[in-house]
């Protein structure tokens, strides 16, 4: 848990990891970001791969990164059982929860059947500093858009809404995902909410976005709102850099 008590979540646009010739890929500046925000010497971090379907080989990879920072290491499976007798238990006992990337409309579904999403609310609460990328940033949000239905892009309105927000992931390396967003925050579909290029994270303090940070020069995050007209408009932030490990 964070050492100052408070909720800390960080939302990722993408980028956790970067490519790694020895390990297959390694954790980068923002991941290490979220592990400070933990303020422990040697955090207790658990991942949930269930938008991968728990598959083997994304667990295997995400064991092979994640065990290369100064950390205990574990991980929440639901299929085709939860691997932990006590996943309420086990996840209230983490310092930081990290959820991997893929389909964030099975994600959530699955989540709500095994009571996940109550739990993961009550370790937010609780100061268990929350992150992940793509879906692993959407889900905590009121929602955004999504590739969970097929390559073209459709609303996601059923997120978890522990930030009161809408989220935009990978901003500046799918040409779907800006000008969606945009439209259903316009409409009134969704509410105005940031958006993070690759390499971003949305740093939030219970519900109050406090800053970006990113290890990438050029890229931004962005401020998206109605206009009242029903378009929107998009403020840049300029993130806070991070030092390259």
């Amino acid at each position: 848990m964070s050492t100052d008590g408070q909720p800390h979540i960080l939302a990722i646009g993408g980028g956790t990891f970067i490519p790694d010739s020895r390990y297959g890929m390694s954790p980068s500046p923002l991941l290490r970001y979220a592990l400070d925000l933990t303020g422990q010497d040697r955090p207790r971090i658990c991942f949930l791969p269930t938008a991968l379907g728990d598959g083997a080989e994304y667990i295997a990879r995400g064991y092979g990164a994640l065990t290369q920072l100064d950390a205990e290491v574990s991980h929440v499976a639901l299929f085709p059982m939860p691997n932990v007798q006590d996943v309420r238990s086990h996840l209230l006992s983490q310092d930081l929860i990290y959820v991997q990337g893929g389909s964030v409309a099975n994600l959530l579904a699955l989540w709500r059947l095994h009571g996940l999403d109550d739990i993961l609310r009550e370790a937010w609460n609780e100061g268990v500093v929350l992150s992940g990328q793509s879906a692993g940033a959407l889900c905590w949000h009121v929602g955004g858009n999504t590739d969970s239905y097929g390559p073209q892009l459709r609303p996601l309105t059923d997120g978890l809404g522990l930030l009161p927000y809408s989220c935009g992931v990978h901003y500046d390396s799918d040409a779907q995902r800006r000008p969606l967003l945009q439209q259903l925050v316009g409409e009134g579909t969704l509410p105005g909410g940031y958006a993070a290029d690759e390499a971003v994270g949305l740093h939030y303090v219970g519900t109050e976005f406090v800053q970006a940070v990113s290890y990438a020069k050029d890229a931004g995050a962005y401020r998206v709102e109605p206009d009242g007209s029903g378009a929107a408009k998009e403020t840049r932030i300029d993130p806070r850099l991070l030092a390259a490990v």
